[in-house]
C-alpha cells in the first residue's frame, strides 16, 4: 500500500487555495514525510455556482507539478484528474512529457472524461464528443512519447508525418483512468496503467455524472471484475488501484491510528494499490503539521 496526498481543496472564493501552503513547501514536506506521491486536480474555468456550492478552486496541475518536481527527487507526480477532451492530445502529451522529463520520470497522467457543462461550453468543447476525444487521446498519447515519426487523423485535427522530441523519461508515461463506468474501467483494462474509482454517495457520483460506488465491498468486486478483464486481453502487468481514503476522520491522524490502520488494510484487501490522503487545512502551519503527523504515525 502507498500513499498520496492530495493538496487541501478550497472552496467558494472568500479565500485562497495556496493559503494550504506554497506548493514547493507543502511538496517538499510530502516527500520528507515519507508519502509516496502528490497529487493535484484541475478545474480550469467551473461554474460561479459550482464553486461557491462546493466545488473547489484549483491551479494548472501540469504547472504545479513540475513547480513540485523541483523541490522533490523521490515522489509521484500525479494528475488527480486532468480532463484529456479539453485539450488537443498533442498539447496534452508535451505537458506531460515536460513534466516527466522535468522530473527525472517520476510523473503519472491521472485523466477523466470530464462531467462540468460549463466548463465544456466555456473551452469551446462539444461534451457529447467526450468520449470519442477521450479515446483518440489514448491513441495519440503513446505515439506523442515513443518519439518517432506517426500520422493520425483525428476528428478536429490531422496530423501529418509529425514527431515529438524531446521523449519523455518514461516511455510511455503510465496513464491512470478515472470514472466508475463500465466504459472507463473497459479503457483500463484494455490500455491503462491503473484506475481511480470514486467511492461516495449518490448524490456525489450524480454530479459526477458516474457510477455509485458505496462501499469496499462493492469497490472490491468491481476490482477482481477489472484485473480478469485486463487478463482476458492478454496483459500480465499489474494495474494500480488509487481510491480516496473513506475510514474515520484523520483531522487528527495520531488520534486513535488502529482504526486508520484497519481501514487501510480492507483497502488493500479490496485491491487497492493507492490511498489518496488529504487534509481539511487552509493554513501552511496546519498542513505541516498534518503531514509531520500522519507521516511519523502511519509512513515511519
Amino acid at each position: 500500500m502507498r500513499f498520496m496526498y492530495h493538496y487541501p481543496e478550497t472552496s467558494g472564493t472568500e479565500a485562497d487555495m495556496l493559503e494550504a501552503g506554497p506548493i514547493h513547501e507543502v511538496a517538499a514536506r510530502v516527500e520528507a514525510s515519507g508519502f509516496d506521491g502528490f497529487a493535484l486536480t484541475e478545474h480550469p474555468v467551473p461554474s460561479a455556482r459550482w464553486l461557491v456550492s462546493g466545488g473547489h478552486q484549483s491551479l494548472d496541475p501540469f504547472v504545479a507539478l513540475g513547480h513540485a518536481a523541483a523541490v522533490t527527487s523521490r515522489i509521484k507526480l500525479l494528475t488527480h484528474l486532468a480532463v484529456a477532451p479539453y485539450r488537443n492530445p498533442f498539447l496534452l502529451a508535451k505537458s506531460a512529457a515536460t513534466v516527466d522529463k522535468l522530473s527525472g520520470g517520476r510523473f503519472i497522467l491521472g485523466l477523466g472524461a470530464g462531467y462540468h457543462k460549463t466548463e465544456f461550453y466555456a473551452l469551446g468543447v462539444d461534451m457529447e464528443e467526450r468520449n470519442a476525444l477521450f479515446d483518440e487521446a489514448l491513441d495519440v498519447l503513446p505515439l506523442h512519447w515513443a518519439g518517432d515519426p506517426f500520422s493520425y487523423q483525428g476528428r478536429h485535427f490531422d496530423a501529418r508525418d509529425v514527431i515529438a522530441r524531446p521523449r519523455p523519461v518514461q516511455v510511455p508515461i503510465p496513464i491512470w483512468i478515472g470514472g466508475n463506468s463500465k466504459l472507463s474501467r473497459r479503457r483500463v483494462a484494455a490500455r491503462a496503467q491503473g484506475w481511480m474509482p470514486m467511492l461516495g454517495s449518490a448524490q456525489l457520483s450524480a454530479t459526477a455524472r458516474t457510477l455509485t460506488i458505496g462501499s469496499v465491498a462493492q469497490l472490491q468486486g468491481l476490482v477482481a471484475e477489472l484485473r480478469q478483464s485486463a487478463v482476458a486481453a492478454g496483459r500480465t502487468d499489474e494495474i494500480d488501484i488509487l481510491c480516496s481514503y473513506t475510514g474515520p476522520s484523520l483531522a487528527s491522524p495520531a488520534a486513535d491510528p488502529g482504526r486508520h490502520r484497519e481501514a487501510f488494510a480492507e483497502m488493500a484487501d479490496a485491491g487497492v494499490t493507492w490511498v489518496v490522503i488529504s487534509s481539511e487545512t487552509h493554513r501552511p502551519e496546519a498542513t505541516y503539521e498534518f503531514l509531520e503527523s500522519f507521516g511519523s504515525t502511519f509512513l515511519g
